[in-house]
């Protein structure tokens, strides 16, 4: 069974995502999808700055067996990306709820993260 923290939003996708006091979201994959995927070998993000619509794809995730898509879970801007995963992208499978976090989005609409998946209801999608 997959770890799937109890105070994290859930995207149908396997992204999650923190939103801060701030409005600022941390988005990243899910423990699910980086075990999917297995090692994981290069992560291409997008730049600071750059707008997001819900459900865009803003990224890729490549591993030894598959590429896929990162898809944006709500609206937003990026105000980070972490830099830790252009030298070591395997973070993202050794913690991908910690230091293999992909991205921060400040919310256009901070509301909007109240409409993602609950762990109950994430937890039913991938058992």
């Amino acid at each position: 069974m997959s770890n799937i923290p109890q105070n994290l939003k859930y995207t149908k996708s396997h992204e999650w995502l923190n939103l801060g006091a701030d409005g600022v979201a941390t988005i990243g994959i899910t423990d699910y999808a980086q075990g999917s995927l297995g090692d994981i070998t290069f992560v291409q993000l997008p730049k600071v700055g750059a707008t997001l619509k819900a459900d865009e794809v803003f990224g890729t995730v490549e591993s030894v067996k598959a590429a896929s898509d990162l898809y944006a879970p709500v609206a937003g801007t990026v105000v980070a990306v972490n830099p830790a995963l252009d030298a070591s992208p395997e973070l993202v499978n050794k913690a991908p709820f910690g230091d293999g976090w992909l991205l921060k989005l400040r919310l256009a609409t901070p509301a909007d993260a109240a409409q993602l998946l609950d762990a109950q209801a994430y937890a039913k999608l991938v058992n």
